[in-house]
């Protein structure tokens, strides 16, 4: 499971966190002593919630196959338990809800696990989708019977459905690149993180027109068209460690942005029509899991597909 390219990787970004915790205990010392300072607290916050996440994905890469789906199964579960605290649920939902954690979960990643693509690719849109509504009916209560199944449905397809693409790129067969799938999730994970980070820090700089000021505020198009070209350029320049030339990692990385602007915009229209700022307070500095796991989600099954598609033989 591990190779160089992987561990250069991983040494990459802890270099990076390395300096980043630098930076912010001398900014800590020079312009928050006393902690009164909410941006470097945050911002401190946020680096060691990086650190505790950056070491589970290298524990879980370094463990292989199975420790790589664990970790994505445990990640679902805690989303989905957040997605579906802010959802609309009456007793009648009971062995519903039941069956999302204690059911469908599992199986969807255990057809991960075993690589039964035809079977984790429809699992949740057709089997789920159809069957899992007729536990609410049988209980008989028609209140709230659409809004109620409809949350349901998209707190699976968010939270269990498109996460459970990560570790699904680990049993692509991509003639040339046999070993070393892993490295297309820490691309994946990198690129779109990247994204965020640097359409943040563009925003900053040079923001000055809102995409959609009631949704989301901080978002401006400077903010986003240079947080996109910025990772997509990185992400391109890293293209020898995959199974894509240039230009298709120029491509692939573009689409990678796109798809996480949009999994963030459309999240946060979700929190926003649930009156939330965060979708939970588990990650220190960075809210829930579903907070993180926004731009991934729906970069995820995007880039698994096009990648199985034109690249893999299975």
């Amino acid at each position: 499971m591990t190779s160089p390219h992987l561990l250069w990787l991983l040494s990459g970004v802890a270099g990076i966190l390395i300096l980043a915790s630098i930076v912010g205990e001398v900014l800590r010392q020079r312009l928050s002593p006393d902690g009164g300072n909410p941006v470097i607290e945050n911002l401190n916050a946020r680096i060691t919630a990086w650190w505790v996440m950056v070491i589970l994905l290298a524990i879980a890469f370094l463990a292989g196959k199975t420790g790589v789906v664990l970790l994505f199964a445990l990640c679902s579960f805690a989303a989905l338990r957040e997605f579906l605290t802010l959802t609309t649920h009456s007793r009648a939902d009971h062995w519903s809800l039941v069956a999302c954690f204690f059911v469908v979960l599992p199986l969807q990643y255990y057809f991960v696990l075993i690589d039964w693509y035809g079977m984790y690719a429809v699992f949740v849109p057709v089997y789920v989708f159809l069957l899992l509504p007729v536990l609410s009916a049988l209980r008989g209560s028609t209140k709230d019977f659409l809004v109620r199944v409809s949350e349901t449905q998209w707190a699976l397809m968010i939270c269990v459905y498109c996460i459970s693409h990560v570790p699904a790129l680990l049993y692509l067969q991509i003639p040339g690149f046999e070993g070393r799938n892993v490295i297309l999730i820490a691309y994946l994970i990198f690129v779109v993180q990247l994204s965020d980070v640097m359409q943040y820090v563009w925003g900053k700089l040079i923001g000055r027109t809102k995409i959609a000021p009631t949704l989301s505020p901080s978002k401006t198009w400077e903010g986003f068209i240079g947080g996109a070209l910025t990772a997509t350029a990185i992400g391109t320049s890293l293209w020898w460690m995959t199974p894509f030339t240039v230009v298709q990692a120029a491509g692939m990385c573009l689409i990678l942005t796109l798809m996480g602007f949009f999994g963030g915009l459309v999240l946060s229209a979700i929190k926003r029509d649930r009156g939330v700022k965060d979708w939970g307070h588990l990650i220190a500095g960075h809210g829930g899991f579903i907070d993180r796991l926004d731009s991934v989600i729906f970069a995820a099954p995007i880039f698994f597909h096009i990648t199985r598609y034109f690249w893999s033989t299975t």
